[in-house]
């Protein structure tokens, strides 16, 4: 018997015009670790629901078929029962803290099952080892990294001792260290605890090597059931579209087996494929995005070296502790800046600080030329866009399309004189059809998306994106792509925080490396990304040397 099956699934939201699940079959064996993939809105955070019965239980909703999970349905056992089975990590591990002390958070959940206290000790002492968690039992919550966040919850989730882990999105915060901590922690529990694991995620490169079944979920067929394929990562991926570099680059070769991971495509790399001569890096496309296609703003691309935002000597403390020392920075139209770095390294914080959102201790800042000193966040947000990590802090209307015509309003734009038309602003987002959808009722993806169209739709001179992948599958990523690429041709300045250095490779004129609060690498990314191991993108670490950063850069620089 399964551990997880689903029989002919269906669910709806409360006044959905369309189930978001339909007719779903999946079975999941006792001690795998299955991955679920697909775009962003198409139900993967439904299905994981599902497995302890938040859906329909918390939702609401309508709910068909059968589903048993550890020989109970969730639809019958109830959340509340569920809890002992099946613990679950949600996207953003903050969202489920309810103390304040690492080893409180652990206790709540034992507590709250009136667990006997010598058990209850034990109990601790076993996932605060477990997770390597000893030393940081007395921390405030609030002062971990995130990585240490999301060991902390997963440990709240394992202390009632389940025989399943559901975990939406555990790395979406993290930088490729962090992530790397808490997928190695994640493979130990399935491997040596025989703990059943289902989690989503949309980096394929970090968690296939660790997957027993890919789960990939499509929206739905022609016949009106949920595209649903499942099994073993190497034959799922020769089925969909969205893949890792990796394997990108091994279709199109024909590499067989199809390599998942860097390890196995070595086989295929350097030593047996014949290459062009390093130099063979790939240039940056000039093609203009259509949305941003004023002559203003063609003017504005032939001045790449012009200036938008300048900061100097900036130092910044919270608490006392300095977060930010001696950082120097200029934004230039025409030009795309990456900023990578570890969770906590100040990356947020500097982009706060170029906006006027927290205050200098010391240093300067220039907005189109002006000392920010002497301007309000309104007058420097007028020319600087800038999207915070949470998208909900910039969604309050009711539709959409109202994201968008608010800002206008603010700007005193008429919603016919926007320098982007909104409807095609969110087309290429990828939102057609949601433009009269409550945005709070969308994916984490789609509201991520929202809120991109809701800072962008008046076309400032400089954009900043703090950590705007989060939620969104491959094609979303390849129109965001195609929008950085637009806002850049159109001579605009793009400063982007991401912790997906497949992206950062993708996107990036100039990269920057943020460490301790000060800039310790800076330049070309085919220079720096090799530099620095855990900011390099796959098809840098498989062939070194070359300066190829990208699966379209080894194919163009590849030989037959």
């Amino acid at each position: 018997m399964p551990m997880i099956a689903f029989e002919h699934v269906s669910f709806a939201y409360p006044g959905a015009v369309s189930p978001v699940l339909r007719d779903i079959d999946w079975t999941l064996a006792e001690g795998e670790l299955a991955v679920v993939a697909g775009p962003s809105g198409a139900g993967k955070s439904t299905l994981l629901r599902c497995i302890n019965g938040l859906v329909p239980h918390f939702s609401g909703g309508t709910f068909g078929g059968r589903v048993v999970v550890d020989g109970l349905n969730p639809l019958t056992a109830r959340p509340e029962a569920m809890c002992w089975h099946v613990g679950f990590v949600f996207q953003d591990p903050e969202a489920q803290f309810v103390m304040d002390r690492v080893e409180d958070e652990v206790a709540f959940a034992l507590e709250n099952a009136a667990i006997p206290r010598h058990e209850m000790r034990a109990r601790i002492e076993e996932v605060l080892a477990l997770l390597s968690l000893e030393r940081l039992r007395d921390r405030d919550l609030a002062t971990l990294s995130g990585g240490e966040k999301q060991r902390v919850a997963i440990a709240a989730a394992l202390a009632l001792r389940p025989r399943v882990l559901v975990l939406d999105e555990p790395t979406s915060q993290l930088d490729p260290q962090s992530a790397q901590d808490v997928l190695d922690t994640l493979a130990q529990l399935n491997r040596d605890a025989g703990l059943t694991i289902v989690l989503a995620e949309h980096r394929l490169e970090r968690v296939l090597p660790f997957a027993h079944q890919l789960v990939h979920i499509s929206g739905q067929t022609t016949q009106g059931s949920t595209s649903l394929v499942a099994g073993p990562p190497r034959e799922v991926l020769s089925q969909i579209e969205l893949a890792p570099p990796v394997v990108v680059l091994g279709r199109a070769l024909q590499w067989s087996p199809l390599p998942i991971t860097v390890a196995e495509a070595r086989r295929f790399g350097p030593s047996s494929t014949k290459r062009a001569a390093p130099a063979a890096v790939r240039e940056t496309g000039q093609e203009t995005h259509g949305l941003l296609c004023s002559d203003s703003a063609r003017e504005g691309a032939m001045a790449a070296e012009e200036t938008t935002v300048r900061a100097e000597g900036l130092q910044v403390a919270y608490n006392g502790r300095r977060v930010l020392d001696d950082v120097a920075l200029d934004l230039h139209r025409g030009e795309v800046t990456v900023m990578v770095g570890r969770n906590g390294a100040g990356k947020s914080t500097l982009l706060k600080a170029l906006v006027g959102l927290v205050p200098l201790q010391r240093g300067q800042v220039w907005v189109g030329g002006r000392e920010a000193s002497h301007m309000t966040v309104a007058e420097i947000c007028r020319q600087v866009a800038y999207l915070a990590q949470d998208p909900n802090a910039l969604l309050f209307a009711d539709t959409v399309m109202e994201e968008l015509l608010i800002t206008l309003r603010n700007h005193r734009i008429l919603a016919t004189d926007a320098p982007i038309n909104p409807d095609a602003l969110l087309d290429a987002l990828g939102l057609r059809g949601k433009a009269d959808a409550y945005p709070r009722d969308l994916s984490v993806g789609e509201r991520q998306r929202v809120a991109l169209a809701a800072i962008t739709v008046t076309a400032p001179s400089t954009i900043m994106l703090d950590e705007p992948t989060r939620g969104l599958d491959y094609d979303a990523k390849a129109h965001l792509l195609e929008l950085i690429h637009g806002w850049r041709n159109a001579g605009h300045a793009v400063l982007l925080v991401t912790h997906d250095v497949e992206l950062a490779a993708a996107a990036a004129d100039r990269i920057v490396v943020l460490d301790g609060g000060t800039i310790v690498a800076e330049g070309r990314p085919a220079e720096v990304m090799p530099m620095w191991p855990e900011f390099a993108p796959q098809i840098a670490r498989l062939f070194p040397g070359t300066g190829w950063l990208t699966a379209e850069d080894a194919l163009a620089g590849l030989q037959p």
